[in-house]
């Protein structure tokens, strides 16, 4: 067996890559060991299951949750909620775990299990670590499978979110009346949260792709895809809009101008305020290798601090915690609010925004920071992780950051979640850096396509 977790749970084509038969597996097994991990028997466990709107999401629920109960732990299924809110669902429930079967922003096809500890936690390397060497060793079969009233028993807690729903609406403390704003809750798991959330709080809400539908799930919307949600915002006169993926752990947001405002742009707006504001300690965020050296600019024009860490929300948060940090995130709009919640929260980082452009009283476009040019651009390759070995690639990088200098720099790395290398270069001159990541990109696929 081939390793299991990648940079965000389990993915794969489901029922294909992801199978029932596996879903089964890492529920029995996940059950287990995160039980286990408590100090508790398997009778006394508790794990939350929440899932977005994908076709594949029931079935794969039905195999995780036989999975689950199967060695004696109850599981309380959630229905179609956002990641976000299992992580905040398992501290305020007080369950021992929780999983979320989404595959995020990927394809209708796609799907995937990720869990989530008893503080809301993604799983450290070391737990999915655990559950893959008990399943490619065999000991998954001596795991206890308990008969009679010992058997799992499966607890539809489908209110639960509104649990949820009520703490996003209390956290800003301030009425979004007199506002518009267009939500793109892209056919997903944000679907009836996000415009709940915003109506509560007075904003006339204006919704597109806000349905339970499956089988859109983004597909030419949501935050991978953002150019509706563009126009939509100009067409009504909106202050703002917000676009979701699939299970809502991220945002990428529209100015009043129908511009985009990506994570780090994000960062920067609510970062800066909270720094002048005194309220962001170490005068410091989190964000990666991919953020833009504007926002490291910024901060340090303004007297703070960025920490790089490498990509990915794990690192993120791993940064943050090792130094008590409150903001940290990804350009893709995967932002941590760590005082609010335990992982990245889209419904959450626009409340944050719109907190931000009413205390601002100005408008959004207005806030955001100064960025450099910077190119990104993927190539589809056999095998991901062979552009590390091969010399004309690494040669052709090695020349062009010469080339660049302390100008600017180029990154290249293998995505964690499909069959992709990422290459990016940023720098002052936009047409200089587009040349040179075609240029790379060429060569990786000349090599590896």
């Amino acid at each position: 067996m081939g390793r299991l977790f990648g940079t965000d749970g389990v993915r794969g084509v489901a029922n294909r890559d992801l199978t029932p038969e596996l879903a089964f597996q890492l529920g029995r097994v996940g059950a287990h060991i995160l039980v286990k991990k408590k100090g508790k028997t398997a009778g006394e466990g508790r794990l939350l299951v929440g899932r977005d709107t994908r076709v594949s999401g029931e079935m794969l629920e039905a195999a995780l949750v036989a999975g689950i109960t199967s060695t004696g732990v109850q599981a309380e299924l959630l229905g179609v909620v956002p990641t976000p809110g299992v992580a905040y669902l398992i501290r305020k429930l007080e369950a021992d775990a929780g999983v979320m079967i989404s595959a995020s922003h990927n394809p209708v096809a796609d799907n995937g299990i990720k869990f989530f500890d008893e503080h809301g936690y993604k799983l450290d390397d070391e737990l999915e670590a655990e559950i893959e060497n008990c399943m490619a060793s065999g000991r998954s079969d001596e795991i206890q499978r308990p008969v009679g009233l010992e058997v799992g028993r499966v607890i539809q807690r489908t209110t639960a979110k509104e649990e949820y729903i009520k703490y996003l609406a209390t956290i800003i403390g301030r009425s979004f009346a007199g506002v518009t704003v267009v939500l793109d809750c892209a056919f997903g798991a944000t679907y009836s949260t996000a415009p709940q959330v915003f109506t509560a709080l007075g904003a006339k809400v204006i919704t597109l792709h806000a349905e339970d539908d499956g089988s859109r799930i983004n597909v030419r919307c949501g935050s991978t895809a953002p150019a509706a949600l563009q126009e939509e915002v100009v067409r009504q006169g909106a202050q703002i809009g917000f676009a979701y993926d699939g299970d809502g752990d991220r945002v990428i947001a529209v100015d009043e101008k129908g511009e985009l405002i990506d994570g780090d742009q994000i960062l920067g707006i609510c970062g800066l305020q909270l720094l002048a504001n005194g309220r962001l300690p170490h005068k410091t965020i989190a964000a990666t290798v991919y953020s833009n050296l504007g926002l490291i600019e910024a901060f340090r024009e303004a007297g703070g601090a960025v920490v790089v860490t490498e990509n990915g929300d794990r690192n993120v948060l791993s940064a943050m915690l090792e130094r008590g940090l409150v903001l940290g995130g990804e350009q893709s709009g995967h932002i941590i609010f760590l005082e609010h919640n335990s992982t990245g929260d889209g419904i959450l980082t626009s409340l944050q925004l719109m907190n931000a452009l009413l205390q601002a009283g100005r408008p959004v476009s207005d806030l955001k920071i100064r960025k450099f040019p910077q190119v990104l651009q993927n190539v589809s390759v056999d095998n991901k992780e062979a552009w590390v070995r091969n010399k004309r690639i690494n040669e052709v990088i090695a020349r062009f950051q010469q080339q660049l200098g302390e100008r600017g720099r180029i990154f290249v790395r293998a995505s964690g979640t499909e069959p992709l290398i990422r290459v990016m270069a940023e720098g002052p001159d936009e047409e200089e850096i587009r040349k040179i990541v075609g240029a790379i990109a060429a060569v990786i696929a000349e090599e590896l396509a």
